[in-house]
């Protein structure tokens, strides 16, 4: 999801083509073309410029788009995800590659470093501290793997070690360094370090094979590397 205000003005889109299994997007404003992978504009006036994504879920209010019984055969099958993983991809393959190329990863960028995460590793394990290039970085995956967050976890020059709280603290993180308590918005809600909040990243999730065909330098996290 993506917001639509950018170089200080909101963009109406309309699908342009698709590349590589990916929607790219027009806007009706200056014509430039948008990649969905990243929401970056990769042709035209804007070119260069990024979309802030955006996310729902501390906003109860947020309106969802109703499927429409009367037109209920224009949408896709249910089965849809199962047939699209059976058509092959394009995208040339290494043997000594590490990931399938329909496995779900988060994938992080941050200053030209670029690092995939195996959804399926991550799901339902405790918070991820990790370094991305020079960034100590945090992954956070929790509903089932239906919601995914990192930040960046350095407050006031220091980089934070966060784990899982568990008893009435349950559902929210603690720093090693201070005991402070978080949840899962990156707010400090008790202790020390009350009321700060970390730094939000926008991670993307997608494909193997299309996001290494965005990030050719890109690795790969493995859980205890």
């Amino acid at each position: 999801m993506w917001e639509l205000t950018a170089d200080g003005r909101e963009l109406e889109f309309h699908l342009a083509g698709i590349n590589n299994e990916n929607f790219i997007m027009r806007d009706g404003q200056t014509g430039s073309w948008w990649q969905q992978a990243s929401g970056q504009a990769i042709l035209g006036p804007l070119k260069g410029t990024k979309l802030n994504a955006t996310w729902k879920r501390e906003h109860p209010a947020t309106r969802v788009l109703k499927r429409d019984p009367t037109t209920a055969g224009k949408y896709a099958a249910a089965n849809w995800e199962e047939e699209v993983a059976a058509y092959p991809v394009v995208t040339p393959r290494s043997p000594r590659e590490p990931l399938k190329d329909r496995d779900l990863v988060v994938g992080v960028e941050i200053s030209g470093a670029s690092r995939a995460y195996l959804l399926s590793e991550l799901t339902d394990r405790g918070p991820v501290n990790d370094r991305l290039g020079d960034s100590p970085i945090l992954l956070m995956v929790f509903e089932g793997g239906r919601s995914v967050r990192v930040f960046e976890r350095t407050v006031e020059g220091q980089a934070l070690e966060f784990f899982a709280a568990t008893g009435v603290d349950s559902g929210r993180i603690i720093d090693t360094p201070t005991g402070s308590t978080w949840d899962l918005t990156g707010l400090a809600i008790a202790g020390p370090l009350s009321g700060r909040r970390l730094a939000r990243l926008n991670p993307l999730l997608d494909y193997w094979f299309d996001w290494k065909t965005y990030h050719p330098d890109t690795d790969v996290y493995r859980a205890g590397r």
